[in-house]
């Protein structure tokens, strides 16, 4: 592996992104917000802001914010099934975001119309076939998020070690691979199968700087190996920590109730309540497989120094051990 140093790296996605080093804090609903995009920018990686959980004047004062805590690249991340999806591409391009990282929809529905004021454009797939359907799109790099990422979750289930040399395989511009990573090592072993880049969402929830409660922080890190599970594969697949509500919703599925039956017991903000307001009893806790390994909450810019110096690490000896 070539193109890095102590100090960082250049390969295609930095060069893309403006970046020091080849790491991405996710767009996490009620976690990215301005404070912790900005910090994993000015540590070298690129910060995103998630749009996911924002109303569009919400939307406007985070990447005004975010444009005055650093004057390194940032991103957003924008579900394109959002209702509101006009008035936030409109907001975007009237405050010169640079980067958007676009999920959860079709990616030829907005990326030329980016792409013609000057945006980056990434889209977020979860499988070599949506992958190529990106590049057609016109999109400048893929993100491919494997089975063990948190939150919403692709279909076909897909391990990230599998999903990352296929994704490669079927297109040939730039790769992301995510879903599981949260240490230098993991991200040694993705760019061995053939990605340019890594995104993290678990590793960065536990930051001093992701505006998630408390409570929903300690939970990820007090969660164990099995503590998580894919759930509403009938509507979204979304994974979650096991806690009473996703108990509800086991109990629902098992017995195969219908699927406006499932969308009254998931109701409304139930992310907001488990995430944002710190309900564990009765919130919807998304996270990643990877929580299991994540033990401490420390700030954005140490995360992403640790990860770069394991990665150099392993670059030099992929043998070494703990």
């Amino acid at each position: 592996m070539t193109g890095f140093t102590d100090d960082g790296f250049e390969n295609r996605i930095t060069q893309l992104f403006g970046i020091r080093y080849p790491i991405i804090q996710a767009g996490m609903i009620w976690a990215s917000g301005w404070k912790l995009a900005s910090a994993v920018s000015n540590a070298g990686g690129l910060g995103i802001i998630g749009a996911g959980s924002m109303y569009p004047d919400v939307l406007r004062e985070h990447i005004q914010k975010c444009k005055q805590a650093t004057d390194k690249p940032f991103a957003v991340n924008l579900p394109l099934l959002y209702p509101a999806i006009e008035k936030h591409i409109e907001i975007i391009i009237e405050e010169k975001v640079p980067i958007v990282f676009t999920s959860a929809g079709n990616p030829k529905t907005w990326t030329s119309k980016l792409k013609e004021h000057g945006i980056v454009v990434t889209h977020v797939v979860s499988s070599a076939k949506f992958a190529k359907k990106c590049q057609d799109a016109g999109v400048d790099a893929v993100v491919a998020e494997g089975f063990e990422a948190g939150g919403h979750n692709g279909r076909e289930e897909t391990t990230t070690l599998c999903l990352i040399p296929a994704v490669r395989e079927a297109i040939s511009i730039p790769l992301i691979a995510a879903g599981g990573i949260a240490t230098g090592r993991a991200m040694f072993a993705m760019m061995a199968l053939g990605a340019e880049a890594v995104q993290m969402g678990s590793r960065f929830v536990c930051t001093d700087e992701a505006s998630s409660h408390m409570a929903f922080k300690e939970a990820v890190i007090a969660a164990n190996e099995g503590d998580t599970a894919l759930a509403l594969k009938k509507l979204t697949p979304v994974r979650l920590i096991k806690n009473p509500f996703y108990q509800r919703v086991q109990d629902a599925e098992n017995k195969c109730v219908p699927v406006a039956e499932l969308e009254k017991i998931l109701g409304n903000s139930r992310a907001k309540k488990g995430m944002f307001e710190g309900d564990l009893q009765e919130g919807e806790l998304e996270i990643g497989q990877i929580s299991s390994i994540i033990k401490e909450i420390i700030p954005a810019q140490i995360v992403v120094n640790d990860i770069w110096a394991e990665f150099v690490k392993t670059a030099k000896d992929p043998f070494w051990v703990l």
